[in-house]
């Protein structure tokens, strides 16, 4: 992690907690982080006074060494992911990138920080240092890129943007349809299980990490109702009608009450058009004649 201030040991927490929900100790969880603030590893031992919040993943197994930067603390560490929370644009060199290719198949990248200009790099940076190879998210959208690699492949290639919108539209449905008393942390790893479990055959073969943002409506279906059976297994659901649906029948259950801003629309459009009529003005609304009439 580049980037050890709240926002990035809170996301390091929750991965860890994922970790251990998939059999890890915390320990075990823990060790696999290695955080970099603006004086370099984070560490016990390195002799200023930590911020409380980092006190939990400063490193106790570096056997007195320091590493002041970034690029210091890949060649120590030969890490198998990069999740960038810090700010710094273009802190992710091609060189350190580089590297990140010569140690993994599949280097895994993340400059999260927003907005595009303080992204740790950019798509084409990342795409063309690791021959292709980069999995690749960010906080910014960032446009394809068409990239020949090494053994003459021509692709375009997609960044995903690791954005909590995939996910908020189906937790919340999830959570009001369920009648929930509360929102668990399960219910909110469950919406995360859901998301990954949402790319199309097609989706992946382009190597995308999230679904298209065109299929969100149908992502949030699948959110939803992961959400509502993690809150029947914590037992905090009140809508008890629907616990012995199949997942078919649950998911046109939700559907059936979707928010649908197009017949939205639609209904205000009948509604004022029967108020025109009831007064007498032609009903130029509904017609589309005049899509700016005024009573």
């Amino acid at each position: 992690f580049l980037g050890a201030g709240s926002a990035g040991v809170g996301v390091a927490k929750q991965i860890v907690e994922f970790f251990k929900r998939e059999g890890l100790t915390e320990d075990e969880a823990r060790s696999c982080f290695y955080l970099v603030d603006t004086k370099g590893l984070v560490t016990a031992d390195r002799g200023d006074k930590l911020a409380s919040h980092k006190t939990y993943f400063a490193r106790t197994d570096n056997n007195g060494q320091q590493f002041k930067t970034l690029e210091e603390v890949v060649d120590y560490v030969k890490p198998t992911m990069l999740i960038g929370l810090s700010t710094l644009g273009g802190v992710f060199t091609p060189e350190i990138i580089k590297k990140m290719a010569e140690w993994n198949q599949a280097p895994i990248i993340f400059p999260l920080s927003n907005p595009s200009a303080n992204s740790e790099c950019d798509l084409e940076t990342a795409v063309t240092h690791t021959d292709g190879r980069v999995l690749f998210a960010s906080g910014s959208p960032f446009s394809p890129v068409t990239f020949t690699n090494s053994a003459g492949e021509t692709k375009v290639y997609h960044g995903g943007q690791g954005n909590n919108m995939y996910v908020f539209p189906g937790i919340g449905l999830g959570t009001i349809l369920a009648k929930a008393v509360e929102v668990t942390d399960s219910m909110i790893y469950a919406s995360a299980e859901a998301l990954s479990k949402t790319l199309t055959p097609d989706e992946v073969e382009q190597g995308l990490l999230y679904p298209d943002v065109s299929r969100i409506r149908e992502v949030s279906v699948v959110v939803a109702r992961h959400v509502i059976r993690a809150a029947q297994e914590a037992k905090v659901d009140r809508e008890t009608s629907i616990s012995g649906l199949s997942d078919a029948d649950l998911d046109a259950w939700i559907k059936a009450r979707m928010y649908n801003p197009h017949g939205e629309v639609a209904a205000l459009e009948r509604e004022v058009g029967a108020l025109l009529s009831s007064i007498g003005r032609p009903n130029r609304l509904v017609n589309g004649d005049d899509k700016h009439a005024k009573l």
